[in-house]
């Protein structure tokens, strides 16, 4: 055992079998020594960059510390068997291990979930202004799902530059945009004037565009009016309210598949996907589009039971918010959390939309920049 106070009152490091002990003030963190050794940000660990030296292999797998001493407002540590000494800064130590405000933003715990459109503040932003500073509008994505621009530029493509402005298309087989009108052929519903139920898009491939853009150019018809579900908020009330329910669609494989002449594609998953620590993180919901799973009479009775239930949720009047998209507008939503929706459209008049995908990862990454910046 060591033991050594430092010159800040109130800190002090204890070293007892092999592991670090460090008390600040009340706060006590208990510190792995392997941890320690592998956060080492010393020159010989790390490149200038902060990217690491050495491979797991490389560390003494029996680590441990052999002395510590606090110096001011930080720690020097020594290690065995090996030698190698580190200087730690002790803020960082104490907080090491909470991940940043945008570490996961994708799980439910980071939203601000709405089960009743009346709850959703505007989150509506001007063109010019969202150009001037994105952070808000891509903020209003995180915490509600959604934001929508207006004064957008009517220009063919323009969705695309609207993308680019936090992140990259995502191309797929209906290319890097594509054209939402009623079409002779429709590969798509979406491509017909007929209403379309609250739904997820393309919950066929894997991984899923996790972004979906919607830029109007032109609305001269009638009907036509886009909807927006909160599905994380629908799947906790389902977890309150039917927890049997929600762990039958938590667990249940369903297949999701599309095929065209120039596309087969497919993914099998739950359609309420849960990340490692048991939160939401992903919807999946389209009945157009997921292979009536195969089960045995009484397995197949619980599913569809929970099945409707939370349809149900979603389908909910009250919880749709119901708005007209028109020329020059834009929305920006998430296509893992919410569901999208469409009244039925008169082919008179002309609607036409452009669309694109997108991913999180990106918004997410130009909005700590953005946030950082301003």
């Amino acid at each position: 055992m060591y033991s050594h106070v430092g010159e800040n009152v109130g800190v002090s490091a204890l070293v007892e079998d092999g592991d670090l002990h460090l008390k600040v003030g009340d706060t006590q963190v208990n510190i792995a020594a392997i941890w320690l050794r592998d956060s080492c940000p010393c020159p010989e660990s790390r490149a200038e960059n902060g990217q690491k030296l050495f491979n797991i292999v490389d560390l003494p797998s029996n680590a441990r510390v052999e002395r510590a001493q606090v110096v001011g407002r930080s720690i020097e540590v020594e290690f065995a068997p090996d030698g190698h000494r580190g200087v730690f800064d002790i803020e960082a130590l104490i907080t090491a291990g909470t991940p940043p405000d945008l570490a996961d933003a994708r799980n439910e715990k980071a939203k601000r979930l709405w089960r009743l459109a009346a709850e959703v503040p505007p989150v509506w932003n001007d063109w010019t202004g969202y150009l001037a500073d994105p952070a808000p509008a891509l903020r209003a994505v995180v915490d509600f799902g959604f934001a929508l621009l207006r004064g957008v530029p009517t220009e063919l493509g323009q969705v695309v530059a609207v993308a680019e402005t936090f992140g990259f298309v995502r191309k797929t087989n209906y290319g890097t945009s594509f054209d939402v009108r009623v079409e002779e052929n429709p590969v798509n519903l979406a491509f017909t004037g007929l209403a379309i139920s609250p739904h997820t898009d393309n919950p066929y491939r894997d991984p899923v565009p996790t972004l979906q853009l919607l830029h109007c150019i032109h609305n001269a018809t009638t009907g036509g009016e886009s909807g927006l579900v909160d599905g994380f908020a629908a799947a906790e009330l389902l977890r309150e309210n039917n927890p049997r329910a929600f762990d039958i669609l938590t667990s249940t494989p369903v297949t999701f598949r599309f095929d065209s002449a120039d596309a087969h594609l497919s993914a099998i998953m739950p359609m309420i996907g849960l990340d490692p620590s048991g939160r939401v993180r992903e919807i999946r919901f389209n009945n157009r589009s997921m292979v009536a799973p195969r089960l045995e009479p009484g397995p197949a009775r619980e599913f569809y039971s929970a099945y409707r239930t939370f349809a149900e949720l979603l389908y909910s009047p009250e919880a749709q918010l119901n708005f007209q998209l028109d020329a020059g507008d834009c929305l920006i939503f998430d296509n893992t959390r919410l569901l999208h929706a469409r009244t039925a459209f008169a082919a008179t008049g002309g609607r036409h939309l452009q669309g694109a995908y997108a991913d999180l990862d990106g918004l997410l990454s130009a909005l700590q920049t953005f946030e950082e910046i301003w």
